[in-house]
């Protein structure tokens, strides 16, 4: 059963490991939910109605709700006890996915979609605490080896699950089992954590800036509305002024940042050119590479009328392709430090040109996009596993924590955008091109942004 945990407490090696199972466990779960609807999004607009906003929305809302949160979330273990958020977290984790499984209209899918991404910006940040204070410093690197491959092979099983249960249409159910099955897993990891979690009653001295968190909030939300509404329904007073207001929310979010005794990200890291460079850099990778996620399941199933379950496979190589190059790069990362980001940046590049041509000037069938695809998921397994290491690497080993929550929260934000963004060129132009066009161009930028990235990347012990 669970103790109180202080610092003094010893944990038992086997308990040490049942521990890392359970927080393993919360993760794959909480990727399988952020990766489903990539193959899930036309399938559920089909049946609710809501078109190509809803599709955008479905991943746009996730993301955004987990980047805004994220840094908060990790706070809030903090102040209140990693233990208590850890199953606020999963429970309602949890319920939020049998609301969505049991929407029934755009509104309200888009709402508990949300409301699932902000518990799990409670519940993933607190795992990474936990094992920080159950694990000897030297076993440390042993349990986050874990973390690579087994969540490399969720973002492979997330996809395919979803296009395998929309497909079996079990209890006929359709999309909706893939929320619903949630009851099953969360249920489980609910009592798994209940049990074995330690518990510790964290430090009420902690600071949360909520107003940080609701500037920051206010801001993203109004640019994804203009960013969606505006090609859907045209450029009307209405995504214009939300635009305006995303960014006037903004600047009050960065003016905040300056002023707040106890701000969201520390103000000397964005004196940092290193970390700046990289905060920018991260941010238009992930935005690119999420947006290509998206119009390459689009394409699949809306061109070459592939079912879920066949999109899924097809882009099973890409998953595949980072699972690879991640484990690959982190034995070469120490040496070639920010060579091996541009190496990254290069491959997915060539990746994205690469689909690009053969959609653009050949007859493609799924195969013929199976090389690109893979070529492409090696560039951004280099990246995922680089570009946030590099960026730290001239950060002071205590303003790290704070770094690294910073660099996490604008991934997943880069998500949002990059869901709302690419898939807005993919459904209001001539489709698959001009979409891969505009990601090889932020990919471009890309390149020269990480030229102003730290030569090294930080050391593991930081």
């Amino acid at each position: 059963m669970s103790a109180v945990l202080t610092p003094a407490t010893p944990v038992s090696a086997r308990l040490r490991w049942a521990i890392l199972a359970v927080i393993l466990f919360a993760e794959i779960i909480d990727l399988l939910d952020s990766t489903i609807t990539t193959i899930a999004a036309p399938t559920i607009a089909a049946d609710l109605g809501g078109g190509a906003s809803l599709i955008q929305w479905l991943g746009a809302a996730y993301a955004l709700a987990m980047g805004v949160l994220l840094v908060v979330g990790g706070r809030l273990g903090d102040k209140f006890g990693r233990r208590r958020l850890f199953l606020i977290g999963i429970i309602g984790f949890t319920l939020a996915s049998v609301a969505c499984g049991l929407a029934g209209e755009p509104a309200s899918i888009i709402v508990f979609r949300i409301l699932q991404g902000a518990f799990g910006a409670l519940l993933i940040p607190q795992g990474f605490g936990i094992l920080g204070a159950v694990f000897p410093r030297e076993e440390l690197g042993k349990a986050f080896g874990a973390f690579a491959p087994i969540l490399g092979l969720s973002a492979v099983c997330g996809p395919i699950l979803a296009g395998f249960l929309i497909d079996a249409d079990l209890f006929g159910l359709g999309w909706r089992s893939m929320f619903l099955i949630n009851i099953v897993l969360g249920g489980l990891a609910t009592v798994l954590a209940v049990w074995l979690l330690p518990r510790d009653e964290g430090d009420r001295a902690v600071v949360v800036d909520g107003l940080g968190s609701g500037l920051l909030a206010a801001a993203m939300l109004g640019v994804l509305y203009g960013l969606i509404d505006g090609p859907a329904n045209g450029w009307t007073a209405r995504p214009i002024l939300s635009l305006l207001i995303g960014l006037g929310f903004f600047a009050l979010f960065c003016l905040r940042q300056h002023r707040a005794a106890h701000p969201l990200i520390e103000p000397s890291l964005l004196r940092n050119r290193g970390f700046t460079g990289g905060l920018l850099l991260g941010l238009g990778f992930f935005a690119a590479t999420a947006g290509l996620l998206f119009v390459l399941s689009l394409y699949l199933q809306e061109v070459l009328h592939r079912n879920p379950t066949q999109a899924a496979l097809n882009l099973a190589p890409l998953a595949v392709g980072i699972i690879v190059a991640s484990i690959a790069s982190h034995q070469l990362l120490d040496r070639l430090g920010r060579v091996l980001v541009v190496i990254g940046l290069l491959l997915t590049l060539s990746g994205a040109l690469a689909l690009l041509t053969v959609i653009a000037v050949t007859d493609p069938t799924p195969w013929t996009l199976t090389a690109p695809i893979f070529l492409t998921g090696l560039g951004m397994g280099v990246c995922f596993g680089s570009i946030y290491r590099v960026a730290l690497g001239d950060i002071d080993p205590v303003e790290a924590g704070s770094a690294s929550g910073s660099l996490s929260a604008v991934q997943q934000l880069a998500n949002s955008i990059g869901a709302a963004a690419v898939t807005t060129v993919y459904f209001h132009t001539s489709g698959a091109v001009p979409a891969l066009a505009v990601i090889a161009g932020t990919v471009i930028a890309c390149c020269a942004l990480a030229l102003l990235l730290p030569r090294h990347a930080q050391p593991e012990s930081h």
